[in-house]
C-alpha cells in the first residue's frame, strides 16, 4: 500500500515540550516506585539474584521515555486553504485531512495535570467520528487561537461563503 507523501511546502506546527514533559514525569512517577518496589520486595524476599529483576522496570522506564520523546516529535498539523491537516504517529503514522465546512464543534480542553504543565488540548468535532481529531499539548493561547481561527472558517464553509 502506498502513502502519499506529506506535503513540504506548509506553514508547519509542531507541540511545545510541555506535553512531552507531562507524559515523562508519569511516567517517572510510577516507573521509578515500581523499579524501587520490585527490587526491594525480589531482595527481601527471594535471593538478592532476584532483585537484578528490577532492571526490567527500569529498562522500561528508559524505553519509555524515548518512545514519548519520538512520539511528540512526531505531532505536526498545517492550516491549509479548506481543510486542517494533521499528520503524527512513529511506528503507525497517520494523516488526517479535516475540512472546515465539515466541523461541527471546536473545543479546547485542559484537566489539572495538563494546566499544571502548562498545555492544553484542542478537540475537533465533525459529523463522521473517523475524521474527529485530537490535537494535544497545545499552549493554551495558541489552543485557543487555533479553536477561534478553525470555528471561523468552519462557519464560513458552512455558509457556503
Amino acid at each position: 500500500m502506498d502513502v502519499t507523501p506529506v506535503p513540504v511546502d506548509l506553514h508547519w506546527y509542531s507541540l511545545p515540550p510541555g506535553l512531552r514533559r507531562l507524559r515523562r514525569t508519569l511516567l517517572l512517577a510510577v516507573g521509578v516506585p515500581l523499579t524501587v518496589l520490585v527490587g526491594v520486595l525480589l531482595g527481601v524476599l527471594a535471593d538478592g539474584g532476584w532483585a537484578l529483576l528490577a532492571l526490567l522496570p527500569a529498562a522500561l522506564v528508559a524505553w519509555g521515555w524515548r518512545v514519548i520523546g519520538r512520539n511528540w516529535a512526531s505531532w505536526r498539523f498545517a492550516e491549509r486553504e479548506d481543510d486542517l491537516l494533521l499528520v503524527h504517529g512513529v511506528l503507525w503514522r497517520r494523516q488526517l485531512v479535516v475540512p472546515y465546512g465539515r466541523m461541527q464543534a471546536v473545543d479546547v480542553e485542559a484537566g489539572p495535570l495538563e494546566r499544571a504543565f502548562g498545555v492544553a488540548s484542542v478537540q475537533l468535532h465533525t459529523a463522521a467520528p473517523f475524521s474527529a481529531a485530537r490535537i494535544p499539548g497545545l499552549l493554551p493561547a495558541e489552543a485557543e487561537r487555533l479553536r477561534d481561527a478553525l470555528a471561523e472558517r468552519g462557519e464560513a464553509r458552512q455558509a457556503g461563503l
